[in-house]
């Protein structure tokens, strides 16, 4: 009997506690309509201002995006995130109006970053996109990446910093390029190799003539514009006239990109002087004439 009277109360207290729980907070009961909707899947976005610790790939997918903070050590920093338009069906090809047009706005927001041209410093700036499946997700940006190298000339090796880039060309910089000591032929510069200016040196790099928008130089005669671009830079960085004099004040090498990135846009030419007939101890900054006098031989 004492059992029977004990499985009532319970069954008692129960059905009371069923009945208090549906008639306070607002509640039904009915354990499906009080969930709020889930939002719609987004596609992934990267975000700009952080780094990564992987070398750089021109493709990006969700599960290889591990961004890190930029005061510890990373290969890549992206300073912009920038977007096609959402209409576009698939990624655009390389060579391409719309990669070109993503790479200008890379180029400019890169410069903005680090403080001045990019390309004075050892720098490398790359555009990457999302995967075939990002993109069937909805994903439609580009990402603008800067890579520190131990060169920009031939055979490069991506630098592992500690700290970010913004900014860091805004003054003097150990990523400036500046004084060289060309290793060469009898008349063809063949490396630049980075030496102090109170060093005795041959070349000093000058700034950065951009090309217009044609094909890649591969003939001689498709050098000249280059050259007469570079020489242009040359004087405007010494204080000596661009005339048809300039030629004989000095030699001139000339670093366009590769092939390749000049095909998806990059038209930023490094320029140097290059004194085939002597050394100096100093920069040629600003020199003038009696710095960078016309050779009579």
């Amino acid at each position: 009997m004492r059992s029977a009277m004990t499985t009532l109360f319970a069954a008692a207290v129960t059905a009371t506690l069923l009945v208090g729980c549906a008639g306070s907070g607002g509640l039904d009961g009915d354990l499906t309509d009080d969930w709020a909707a889930l939002p719609p899947p987004a596609a992934f976005t990267p975000a700009a201002g952080v780094c990564q610790a992987a070398d750089f790939t021109d493709v990006v997918t969700l599960a290889a995006y591990e961004p890190v903070d930029c005061a510890g050590p990373h290969r890549v920093e992206t300073v912009h995130v920038g977007a096609f338009p959402v209409e576009r069906a698939s990624a655009p090809a390389g060579g391409s109006a719309e990669l070109r047009g993503a790479f200008a706005e890379c180029d400019t927001r890169a410069t903005r970053y680090v403080g001045d041209e990019w390309r004075v410093g050892r720098l490398r700036l790359s555009v990457a996109l999302p995967s075939g499946p990002g993109w069937a997700a909805g994903s439609r940006w580009f990402r603008c990446d800067l890579t520190e190298l131990t060169t920009v000339e031939a055979a490069p090796t991506v630098v592992v910093r500690s700290g970010s880039l913004r900014d860091t060309l805004k003054g003097a910089s150990g990523l400036r390029l500046g004084c060289q000591q060309t290793g060469r032929t009898a008349s063809r510069v063949q490396t630049l190799a980075p030496v102090e200016c109170g060093k005795q040196h041959d070349a000093e790099f000058v700034g950065v003539w951009r090309a217009p928008d044609t094909a890649y130089p591969t003939r001689d005669s498709d050098w000249s514009p280059l050259y007469d671009g570079c020489r242009s830079v040359l004087g405007r960085y010494v204080g000596v006239p661009d005339d048809a004099d300039l030629s004989f004040r000095s030699g001139v090498v000339v670093r366009p990109p590769g092939a390749g990135r000049w095909r998806v846009g990059d038209r930023g030419v490094r320029c140097y002087l290059w004194l085939s007939d002597r050394t100096v101890t100093a920069s040629l900054k600003g020199a003038g004439p009696a710095g960078l006098p016309v050779r009579t031989k």
